[in-house]
């Protein structure tokens, strides 16, 4: 288990002093790795003031224009949320988040990923996700404050790791990252329009339906190579 493997990724934030708060949090509970999308604000003075001592979280973060490219060399990413969706996506607990973000840090890079201080993250951003989890809450109040949710999820991350120790964890075939999954996604979706299957005009649901199932089931490297492969097969013989 690599605490220095997890990734917090804060989407969009507004207020530096939430960032400053959050790098607090991390520090309380171990983590050291911070990325910021495409925020709304600047790393300034009152980040530091929040931070009270997490300084070196703050000047090491990453800064980065799109949620792909935060979480492009992950092999978990899961996304946070406080309400239902439309479409529901495989949801973890803050426990069982905590197991599969320690059990993946052990050889690959974790991502989780934190949305916007006002509206969350969107529907199109989850889609990078292979699964969502959710604070326990009261229902009729159940926001978070985005610091807040950081030290709840990183409080239950350390608890199992302290519980654990230096405990290792059996390594197995590497996960594909974020970057290939994508990458096999638009294969996917260009064989499936030139094969007639996809309808480009009216896709609906289906490519966020596959997203789904293919994010559920975390195929590793060499599976995707694969699956790219029967694609390329199936482009050859309708040449």
């Amino acid at each position: 288990m690599k605490l220095e493997n997890i990734k917090i990724v804060m989407v969009e934030t507004s207020h530096p002093g939430n960032i400053g708060a959050a790098a607090r949090a991390m520090k309380n509970m171990g983590l050291s790795r911070l990325a910021l999308v495409n925020p709304q604000c600047t790393v300034d003075q009152v980040a530091y003031a929040r931070g009270a001592g997490a300084d070196e979280i703050l000047q090491q973060h990453q800064t980065l224009k799109t949620l792909p490219e935060a979480v492009a060399d992950c092999r978990l990413v899961v996304g946070t949320s406080a309400r239902l969706r439309a479409l529901a996506w495989p949801e973890l607990t803050p426990e069982t988040l905590a197991q599969k973000a320690l059990a993946s840090s052990v050889a690959d890079k974790v991502a989780i990923v934190f949305g916007r201080e006002n509206a969350g993250l969107t529907n199109d951003e989850l889609q990078h996700c292979q699964y969502t989890v959710t604070i326990p809450s009261n229902p009729l109040f159940s926001s978070l404050n985005v610091a807040s949710a950081i030290q709840v999820i990183g409080y239950e991350i350390y608890r199992q790791y302290s519980d654990q120790g230096q405990q290792t964890v059996q390594t197995t075939e590497p996960l594909a990252e974020s970057a290939e999954l994508e990458g096999y996604f638009s294969h996917l979706q260009q064989v499936l329009i030139s094969t007639g299957f996809l309808d480009n005009s009216n896709p609906r649901q289906m490519m966020k339906r596959l997203r789904r199932l293919y994010q559920r089931a975390e195929p590793t490297r060499n599976e995707v190579n694969i699956l790219r492969g029967i694609l390329s097969a199936v482009e050859k013989y309708r040449k």
